[in-house]
């Protein structure tokens, strides 16, 4: 057991127990309120800390943060949820990491070639290298027109700045181009699209792929093709019977990265129900964030104080609660993802290899961010509308003297958090937080502390997270009841 956890643990002891009762109908009273804040305070703190190095996967502070959420589990009696007797606690979450090294795009032309200045240009690849050489290209405008895949297929394709749109670039690459060339306005234009790419991204292995995105300014384009061939294009592009132009040009393009594999883990625990067969409850939380975000500078860790160590605290403090609590009937699993920032990957792991069917969760709540809001706003609900829990969770919001926030806000997180993976799948997933109230209580941290070194502990505000905790420990008691929620059963045995 760790020194972390130990430290947890007398501290806990030495709090009393009687805090993890069941929540007594009415107002909750302030001790233990306050005990429940010191409890959460306690785990954030550690996982905030400067030794968990920003829980980036793949590195000591994220192979760290899984351990010590393997030991709260275990401390507060959860089982293992793999329902993988040969990898306990731990569900496998393969990913490739990819930095970009350097890149050459050399366009040729009947006047000779043109290689494009490093600093006007990117290329990016998840492949250690890529090499084509004399590919012939064309050019398709801003893409928005039908395209016939035959003509793509093969070349490098050349997008003006408007077809930078990923759904664009998406329905392009399905026809298995070269390339994908966009050509921007200027160099803020193109920094923007280095920020994005010129840094290790993460992909779950399963996925990888040889797509090879470039980005060139206007400007160094237009000087690479014959005197005023650009304009010509963009001209022809506005034209009505427009669809695309091959050019009298082909393009070189080496792209080399720093590529590695790893295994990343979820962590999964559960408390089995009495009624076996009934369904499953899931609670979850993504356990990673960013690692070193701000090389160079005195503090350079990004320690994802609020994002998302707040979430995980809630999480754990639930699975005591209800640990303590009289036993429920359905089984109610607690998962703990990992690389939500680099795209949602755990969620989507679990999602493809599910520690149990997928057709047997009644109801999945998630976790995220959850330490903004000060005690007694409303709560955020993300994924109204989309399950059947929309009518259990207003009950019981209604029940402990709550009501829900803006509704336009909340939507406009939808896909941007781990129960979208689940959501797709046709699982009930939803975020219910007092963080989401609206753009007033939300806005503040987004602007000032969201993905930067300063989400530290400092300044943390837990009353809406208690708040959140309170609702959940009550909306879990009741869906995980057969009969308070009776509708539930129908899906689970689908």
């Amino acid at each position: 057991m760790s020194v972390w956890v130990r430290l947890f643990l007398t501290v806990f002891v030495c709090a009393g127990l009687s805090a993890c009762a069941t929540v007594p109908s009415g107002p909750d009273p302030q001790a233990e309120r306050d005990a429940i804040a010191a409890r959460m305070m306690r785990d954030i703190e550690v996982l905030s800390s400067e030794e968990f190095g920003g829980r980036r996967p793949g590195t000591p502070g994220g192979e760290q943060t899984v351990s010590y959420l393997i030991e709260r589990m275990q401390a507060v009696g959860l089982q293992s949820g793999t329902n993988d007797p040969g990898s306990a606690w731990r569900a496998p979450v393969e990913l490739l990491s990819s930095v970009p090294l350097d890149h050459e795009i050399t366009v040729r032309t009947n006047r000779g070639n043109s290689v494009l200045p490093i600093e006007s240009s990117l290329a990016f690849s998840l492949s250690s290298r890529v090499l084509i050489d004399g590919v012939e290209v064309v050019f398709v405008g801003n893409g928005l027109r039908s395209l016939p895949h035959s003509e793509l297929t093969g070349r490098i394709v050349i997008l003006a700045d408007a077809g930078n749109d990923p759904l664009v670039a998406e329905s392009i690459f399905a026809a298995n181009p070269a390339a994908i060339l966009s050509v921007v306005p200027g160099r803020v234009a193109l920094e923007r699209q280095r920020s994005r790419f010129a840094r290790e991204r993460l992909i779950l292995a399963s996925e990888a792929s040889d797509r090879l995105s470039a980005f060139v300014t206007s400007e160094a384009f237009a000087a690479a093709l014959p005197a005023g061939e650009w304009d010509r294009l963009i001209a022809r592009a506005d034209e009505r019977d427009f669809q695309f132009e091959v050019l009298a040009a082909t393009i070189a393009i080496d792209v080399h990265s720093i590529r590695r594999k790893f295994t990343s883990s979820n962590v999964i625990g559960m408390i089995p129900g009495s009624l076996p067969g009934s369904g499953t409850v899931l609670l979850m939380a993504h356990w990673d964030h960013l690692g070193e975000c701000a090389a160079g500078t005195p503090d350079p860790i990004c320690n994802g104080a609020v994002d998302n160590a707040s979430g995980l605290a809630l999480m754990l403090e639930l699975a005591q609660r209800l640990k303590a609590g009289p036993p429920l009937e359905r089984d109610i699993y607690f998962l703990a993802t990992s690389a939500e920032e680099a795209g949602l990957l755990g969620a989507k792991a679990f999602v493809k290899e599910p520690a149990i069917p997928l057709d047997s969760i009644v109801a999945s709540f998630n976790f995220d961010s959850v330490a903004v809001a000060r005690a007694g706003e409303a709560f955020g609900f993300v994924g109204e509308g989309r399950t059947p829990l929309d009518s259990v969770i207003q009950e019981v919001v209604r029940e402990r003297g709550g009501q829900l926030g803006n509704r336009e806000f909340a939507a406009t997180f939808l896909q941007r958090h781990d129960g979208w993976a689940l959501l797709e799948k046709g699982v009930p997933s939803v975020l219910v937080s007092t963080a989401f109230s609206s753009e007033i209580v939300l806005g503040p941290y987004l602007a000032s502390r969201y993905h930067r070194p300063g989400d530290e502990i400092t300044g943390i505000e837990l009353g809406g997270a208690v708040d959140d905790l309170l609702l959940h420990e009550a909306l879990v008691k009741r869906v995980a009841n057969t009969l308070s929620y009776p509708a539930a059963d129908t899906q689970a045995s689908q």
